[in-house]
C-alpha cells in the first residue's frame, strides 16, 4: 500500500510558479495527455493510465490552468467532446454527457458522492477548482464499483498533494459584467502532519441578454468556497485523511427574493497496512445542502429544502502471488431528504447498502483483465440490484486494445417516489413509489497508440438503456407522474488526437459522435447533439527571467433536431424545433514575468457568437467577454 500511494502522489510542479531559472523542460512542454499519470476511478486500486483496461481520460492540474476556468461547466465543455451543459426552467444548470442527463451521470468529490440536487442535477458550482489536482473521467456504466447513478460515467475530482514543506498563494481575477474571482491557499508539510486550505469567492453581475428568447437575462450572483484537508501519518503503516467544507450561494433571481443554497461536509478517512500484500481503508462522510429563499423587504431566510446524508465505507486489497489483486468492500448511507415538493413540506430518509468484489488478473504479461460484481439494496422501496463488469487489455507493440462490457442502474430517488408539487398553479407532479431502477448494458471498444510525444485513441460505445426514469402526463391523475420508459440504445463512436514538439507547440483534437435509438411516441424529449468536437492549441517558450504560455482551445456542437411539447395535457402534442450548431473559442495567454508572478489574460467567445434566439440548448453567452487575473506565488516569491 506505501508504494501505491507513493505513486498516488500527483507532482504539481508547473513552470507558471517557477522561476524562469528552475523551470524544468518537461514541466514545460509537458504531454497533452500523459500516459503516465495514475489513476484510480476506474478501478479502484492505483494503476498507471497506459496499464488501465478502463478508458480513463484525465484532465489535469495543468489542463485547468489552460483552459482559467472558474467552473466545472467550463472545464469539461473546453476539454471533453459529447458534453454540453444548458439551462433547464428558472435557469438551473443541467447536464448532457453522450445521452446521459445528469442524474445517470455520478460526480465524486476524493471518491465521495455529493448531496443535493435541482431538477436531477447537483448543483455544479460547488465543485471548486482551485484545489484540484486532476480530474478523472470514465465514460460508461459503473455501477460494479460505485452503485446507483453511474449508468452513463463517472467523473472524480480528486485534491492535489502537496510537494513543497509550505506553500501559499494568492490569485484576483476581473472580466466583462463585473466577474470577480478571489482565490487564497496555504499548506505545510511538517513532520507526520501535512494541511491545505482554499477559500473561494466568486460574483458577477446580472445582464440582459441582446436577443429574445425563452429567457432573456442572465441572473447573477457569489459564491464563497472553503475547504480544509488535514493528513496525519503517525506511524509507516497508517495514514489519516481528514476533511471538511463549507459552500454557499446566492442567485439574484428576482427583486423580492433570492435563492440561496449551502453546503456543510466533512470526512474522515484512514488507510492502514495490513501486511506488504494486504490494507484496508475505513470512511465516514457527512453532506448536508440546503436551499432557502432569502427574503429581501424582510431579510428572512426560509429553507425549504434539505438533503443530509451520512454514509460509511470499507474496503480491502490483497495482493496474491502472479499479480492478482482482489478487491472487496461494503458501504452504508442513511439519506434523508426535507422538501417543499413534499406534501406539507414533508420529508422522507431511506438506508442503502451494498457489497462489492473486484479481481484483478495478469495471467500474462501482456494482458490485463477486471471482473467485477456488486450488490445493492434500498430500504424504501425494498429495491435490490446486481451489478457487473468485465474489461480486458491487450499490450501489442505500441498498441493497447480495450475491450469492456458493464452494467449500470440508477434506483428511483425520493423525489421521484414521493414528489407531489403543485407546479405553479397549472398541473401537479406526483412521484410514483412503484418505480423500476433504470439500468443499462454498456459495451465499449477501443484502441490506443502511444509514439514518442503522439498519442491517438479511438473506439466505439454502444449503450441498451432499459427502463429510464422521466415524467408523462397521466390522463387519470390529470396531471404529470414518473413513470418507466421502454429501451431506447445509445451508440457512438469517440476519437482523440494529440502531439506535442520539442519546441513547445502541442495540439489536441477530439471528436465524439452520438446516436440516440428511441422509440416512437416514448413520453422522453432528447437533445443530444450527434457530432461535438473539442480542440486546443498551445506554444510555450521560457527565457531567464520570462516565460509565456498561449493557448487557443475550440468547442464545436453540431446542431440538433429535438421534439418539444407543446401541450401540459398530452405528451403526444409535440413540435420539431432545430438548434442550430455553433463554435466558440477561448485564448488564454499566461506569462510569468518574475519568480511566483504570473499575469493571465483571456478573451472567450473570441468570434462573438451570439444565439439568434436563446432556448435551453443555446449556449449562454452574450458575445466576446474579456478577464484579467493576476497570481502571486507567495513560497516561490520567497525562494521556497
Amino acid at each position: 500500500m506505501k508504494k501505491y500511494r507513493a505513486i498516488t502522489t500527483v507532482i504539481t510542479t508547473c513552470f507558471l510558479s517557477m522561476s524562469a531559472h528552475d523551470i524544468d523542460p518537461d514541466s514545460v512542454f509537458d504531454f497533452s495527455i500523459n500516459i503516465d499519470q495514475v489513476v484510480v476511478t476506474g478501478t479502484r486500486t492505483p494503476k498507471l493510465l497506459k496499464d488501465s483496461p478502463i478508458l480513463t481520460r484525465v484532465i489535469s492540474e495543468k489542463d485547468i490552468k489552460k483552459v482559467d476556468a472558474t467552473n466545472i461547466s467550463d472545464l469539461m465543455q473546453a476539454e471533453l467532446p459529447g458534453i454540453e451543459f444548458t439551462y433547464s426552467m428558472n435557469q438551473q444548470v443541467s447536464l448532457n454527457m453522450q445521452g446521459f442527463s445528469g442524474n445517470s451521470v455520478l460526480f465524486l468529490v476524493d471518491g465521495e458522492r455529493l448531496a443535493g440536487e435541482t431538477l436531477d442535477n447537483i448543483d455544479y458550482s460547488r465543485l471548486n477548482l482551485a484545489d484540484v489536482g486532476r480530474i478523472e473521467i470514465v465514460k460508461g456504466a459503473s455501477s460494479s464499483l460505485y452503485g446507483s447513478n453511474a449508468v452513463g460515467g463517472v467523473i472524480n475530482l480528486i485534491s492535489r498533494e502537496l510537494t513543497k514543506p509550505w506553500e501559499a498563494s494568492v490569485s484576483a481575477r476581473y472580466g466583462s459584467h463585473n466577474e470577480q474571482r478571489y482565490v487564497a491557499d496555504a499548506g505545510f508539510r511538517a513532520g507526520i502532519v501535512s494541511s491545505l486550505t482554499t477559500i473561494q469567492r466568486t460574483s458577477i453581475d446580472s445582464y440582459s441578454f441582446k436577443n429574445p428568447g425563452e429567457y432573456n437575462k442572465f441572473f447573477g450572483g457569489h459564491t464563497w468556497n472553503f475547504k480544509e484537508r488535514l493528513s496525519i501519518t503517525p506511524f509507516d503503516k497508517l495514514k489519516i485523511v481528514a476533511r471538511a467544507g463549507y459552500f454557499f450561494r446566492q442567485r439574484s433571481s428576482s427583486d423580492v427574493t433570492n435563492d440561496r443554497y449551502r453546503d456543510f461536509n466533512g470526512g474522515l478517512r484512514g488507510f492502514y497496512t495490513i501486511s506488504p500484500k494486504s490494507d484496508i481503508e475505513l470512511s465516514y462522510n457527512f453532506d448536508q445542502y440546503d436551499k432557502s429563499d432569502f427574503v429581501i423587504s424582510s431579510s428572512k431566510d426560509i429553507r425549504k429544502y434539505s438533503n443530509v446524508q451520512h454514509s460509511g465505507r470499507a474496503i480491502f486489497n490483497h495482493s496474491f502471488p502472479g499479480g492478482f489483486i482482489l478487491t472487496a468492500g461494503a458501504d452504508v448511507m442513511r439519506d434523508y431528504l426535507l422538501s417543499y415538493q413534499f406534501s406539507d413540506n414533508g420529508h422522507k430518509k431511506q438506508i442503502t447498502a451494498d457489497g462489492f468484489a473486484q479481481l484483478d488478473m495478469n495471467f500474462i504479461p501482456r494482458l490485463n483483465i477486471i471482473a467485477g460484481l456488486r450488490y445493492d439494496y434500498f430500504s424504501m422501496s425494498r429495491m435490490k440490484h446486481a451489478s457487473s463488469k468485465i474489461s480486458a487489455m491487450y499490450k501489442l507493440g505500441r498498441w493497447n486494445l480495450r475491450g469492456s462490457y458493464s452494467g449500470g442502474f440508477r434506483a428511483p430517488s425520493l423525489k421521484e417516489m414521493y414528489m407531489d408539487f403543485d407546479m405553479a398553479s397549472v398541473f401537479m407532479i406526483y412521484g410514483n413509489p412503484n418505480l423500476k431502477a433504470e439500468s443499462s448494458n454498456n459495451f465499449q471498444i477501443s484502441g490506443e497508440y502511444s509514439r514518442g510525444l503522439l498519442n491517438f485513441n479511438a473506439g466505439g460505445f454502444f449503450n441498451i438503456v432499459d427502463d429510464r426514469i422521466t415524467t408523462a402526463w397521466s390522463r387519470y391523475l390529470n396531471g404529470m407522474i414518473y413513470t418507466n420508459i421502454p429501451r431506447m440504445n445509445i451508440v457512438g463512436v469517440d476519437a482523440s488526437l494529440s502531439w506535442r514538439t520539442h519546441f513547445g507547440l502541442g495540439t489536441r483534437l477530439s471528436y465524439v459522435y452520438t446516436h440516440e435509438d428511441i422509440r416512437k411516441g416514448t413520453p422522453v424529449i432528447s437533445a443530444t447533439r450527434p457530432h461535438t468536437a473539442t480542440a486546443r492549441i498551445d506554444y510555450a517558450r521560457s527565457w531567464p527571467k520570462y516565460s509565456f504560455n498561449i493557448a487557443l482551445n475550440a468547442r464545436f456542437l453540431s446542431q440538433v433536431t429535438a421534439d418539444e411539447y407543446t401541450s401540459y395535457t398530452d405528451y403526444t402534442s409535440t413540435e420539431r424545433v432545430t438548434y442550430p450548431s455553433y463554435l466558440i473559442c477561448k485564448l488564454n495567454i499566461t506569462q510569468n514575468v518574475w519568480r511566483g508572478v504570473n499575469v493571465i489574460l483571456s478573451v472567450d467567445n473570441l468570434f462573438n457568437y451570439i444565439p439568434k434566439y436563446y432556448y435551453n440548448n443555446s449556449p449562454v453567452t452574450n458575445g466576446t467577454t474579456f478577464s484579467a487575473g493576476l497570481s502571486l506565488d507567495i513560497s516561490e516569491m520567497c525562494g521556497k
